[in-house]
């Protein structure tokens, strides 16, 4: 095949008449690569573990949430009742229905002794009461990374 012919192929161009030469009969037949049935995963290590089941077992979730309407209040309210911090993102709100969400937060945080903070327009931050905030201030840490004399 000629260099123009195989750059046009590498793009996606024209079609590549060699793509035999790329697969391995022997691997396929093993069985590796492939899914036997619906419930089985492939898994490339034991060790590996999913980060989502590794989240859940330590308690570091946090869900993000960007509702249509008021009717999905109770989805967020759920959520911070299981004891996940809550970002709740009304940017695609309508003003009216926001106001209510953010009326439904503040009443939920209060009475679950949690916090609600404006992170960004729009967007607030719902943390439970044994969540603890910690402010990232650019200025602090880094001044003591770079003076290490």
């Amino acid at each position: 095949m000629g260099s123009v012919r195989k750059a046009s192929a590498w793009l996606g161009l024209v079609e590549d008449g060699d793509d035999e030469r790329y697969y391995d009969d022997d691997y396929a037949e093993a069985g590796h690569g492939s899914v036997s049935g619906p419930g089985d995963q492939w898994v490339t290590d034991p060790r590996v573990r999913v980060a989502s089941e590794s989240a859940v077992e330590h308690g570091r979730r946090i869900a993000t949430v960007t509702p249509d309407g008021f009717r999905d209040a109770r989805g967020i309210g759920e959520l911070f009742r299981d004891g996940v911090p809550v970002i709740v993102n009304l940017s695609s709100m309508d003003p009216g229905d926001a106001k209510r969400v953010v009326d439904f937060a503040a009443g939920l945080t209060f009475g679950l002794r949690g916090s609600i903070e404006r992170v960004a327009t729009r967007v607030f931050l719902l943390t439970p009461a044994d969540t603890q905030i910690v402010s990232g201030e650019a200025g602090g840490r880094a001044r003591d990374f770079f003076n290490q004399s």
